[in-house]
C-alpha cells in the first residue's frame, strides 16, 4: 500500500512548496482537490514542473462541466509538464454543486458517465475516438509532441458506478469510506468488474482524514464540526451508513501512533492501494507530527 499525501490549498507557490517538501519526505504521490478554488488540472502542471519524483492525482474533477475531449486536452498537458506522472480523478460530484450551482442537468448519472469514459479513456491514450451515443456524439483525435497515456480513476461509491470503473478506468479514489466499507463494498466490486473485463487490477485510493493526537475525542468532535456537510450529500452518507456511523469524524483515523497502524493495516487488509491521507491540524504542532509518523512509516514498513 502506497502511502500519499493531499497537498491542500493556498496560493500556487504555497503548492509547490508543499509538493517539494512531500517529495523530499518520499511520500508516493499527492493529490489535489477540484473544489471552488484553483483548478486542480492547471495547478499540478505547475507543480509537476516544479518537482521530479512524486506522482501527482486529481481528487477529483467534477465531469459534468468539461467536455471529455476538453478533460482529455488538459489531462494530456498535464502529463507532458510533469514527465509522466500525473493521473486523472474524475467523478460525477453532487446534485447540489451541478444542478444548484452551475444550472446543469444531474440527470441519468450512470450512463453519463459510461458514454463521458467511451469518449475520454481513447483520448487519454492518444487513439481517435468515433462515438454516438445520447449524450456525447464525438468524432476527434488529440496528438502533441511529448503527450503520454494518463492513468484515470472515477470516484465511485454505488455499485452501479464501481462496476462502470472497473471496466472502464483504472481504478477508483474514495473519500469518507471505513475500512468496512471498502472491504465489503468497494475493492470486490471494483475487482471483480475489472476482472470480468480482462482489465488489469484496478487501484483503489482511498482517502481520510488522520491526525496523531493525544486527545482524540476532542478531535472527532472538531472533525466532525468540520466536515458536517458530508453526512448531508447522498453519496457519502450511503458510505457512512455502510460503515455504521453518523457524525464525520467518526470516519477520521485520530489518536496515538498504535492506534494509527492498526488503522493504516486494516485499510490495506481492506484492499486498498494507495492511502491518501488528509492530514489535520487537530491542536498545536499536529500536522507536522502526523507527517513525521506516515514518513516514518514508509522507511519502516517501505509502503
Amino acid at each position: 500500500m502506497e502511502i500519499g499525501v493531499g497537498l491542500g490549498g493556498g496560493d500556487l507557490d504555497a503548492m509547490v512548496r508543499n509538493a517539494r517538501s512531500l517529495e523530499e519526505r518520499g511520500f508516493a504521490f499527492t493529490g489535489v482537490a477540484n473544489i471552488s478554488g484553483w483548478d486542480a488540472i492547471g495547478a499540478l502542471a505547475i507543480v509537476g514542473r516544479e518537482t521530479e519524483r512524486i506522482e501527482l492525482q486529481t481528487a477529483v474533477v467534477p465531469t459534468y462541466p468539461r467536455h471529455p475531449v476538453t478533460m482529455a486536452q488538459q489531462a494530456l498537458t498535464t502529463q507532458a509538464a510533469a514527465g509522466g506522472r500525473f493521473t486523472l480523478g474524475i467523478g460525477l460530484s453532487h446534485q447540489v454543486v451541478i444542478e444548484n450551482s452551475l444550472g446543469l442537468s444531474f440527470a441519468r448519472t450512470a450512463s453519463h458517465m459510461r458514454e463521458y469514459l467511451s469518449v475520454l479513456m481513447p483520448l487519454l491514450h492518444r487513439e481517435r475516438v468515433r462515438f454516438e451515443g445520447e449524450e456525447y456524439r464525438v468524432d476527434s483525435g488529440l496528438d502533441a509532441p511529448d503527450m503520454q497515456p494518463v492513468r484515470c480513476l472515477v470516484a465511485a461509491l454505488g455499485p452501479v458506478m464501481l462496476r462502470i470503473a472497473g471496466e472502464m478506468a483504472d481504478g477508483t479514489a474514495t473519500w469518507m469510506c471505513g475500512p468496512k466499507t471498502l472491504e465489503s463494498h468497494i475493492s470486490p466490486r471494483i475487482r471483480k468488474a475489472a476482472a470480468d473485463a480482462g482489465r488489469p487490477e484496478p487501484t483503489v485510493s482511498a482517502a481520510l482524514p488522520i491526525a496523531l493526537t493525544s486527545d482524540p475525542a476532542a478531535a472527532r468532535e472538531q472533525v466532525s464540526q468540520q466536515l458536517a456537510v458530508y453526512p448531508t450529500l447522498p453519496s457519502y452518507k450511503a458510505m457512512l451508513d455502510i460503515e455504521g456511523i453518523e457524525q464525520a469524524g467518526d470516519i477520521a483515523i485520530l489518536g496515538d501512533e498504535e492506534t494509527l497502524d492498526l488503522a493504516l493495516r486494516r485499510l490495506e487488509e481492506a484492499g486498498v492501494t494507495q492511502f491518501s491521507a488528509s492530514v489535520l491540524d487537530v491542536e498545536a504542532g499536529s500536522s507536522e507530527r502526523t507527517l513525521d509518523y506516515l514518513q516514518s512509516k514508509l522507511q519502516a514498513r517501505k509502503l
